[in-house]
């Protein structure tokens, strides 16, 4: 199936390019999320009307995509949990918990984009790595700390 990317799709194409990509994956998937349309002459036509506006909302994304990279690479949060005295954690740390305290800074990230492999369950520093979009990805450190016995 011959699809117009409307939109950068990281590991397929870039905003105009013409891809060809498998029936299901383009119906099911980028069609209906709106990152490409069909390849018809009706459909070409209207693309090159909306070019520069698409190119134009792409780069005010991109723009304010960098200044939540940049927000999240100054911040730190930190984490206070149960734990024993060898740094074992009652529970875990998950993506949930840390954004959650993210918004507790006013900063709100789709839970997508916090790449965390499995719930962190030690003690310690961790630096979480934050896919904003294809280009900009930010780092956020993430400190996890014993909480005293009395307060939780």
């Amino acid at each position: 199936m011959k699809l117009l990317l409307k939109k950068r799709v990281q590991d397929l194409g870039e905003l105009g390019d013409l891809v060809e990509v498998r029936a299901g994956f383009g119906r099911n998937y980028l069609i209906p999320n709106g990152l490409a349309i069909e390849v018809n002459s009706a459909n070409l036509l209207w693309f090159e009307a909306q070019k520069r506006r698409l190119l134009q909302v792409e780069a005010e994304t991109l723009e304010q995509v960098s200044k939540v990279a940049e927000r999240l690479n100054a911040t730190s949060c930190t984490i206070i949990a149960r734990a024993t005295e060898e740094g074992h954690l009652f529970g875990s740390v998950t993506s949930d918990t840390v954004i959650e305290h993210l918004k507790q800074d006013g900063i709100e990230i789709d839970p997508s984009t916090l790449i965390l492999e499995k719930p962190i369950k030690e003690l310690g520093i961790y630096t979480l790595v934050v896919d904003l979009h294809p280009e900009v990805k930010a780092e956020l450190k993430v400190w996890v700390v014993k909480g005293d016995e009395d307060s939780t």
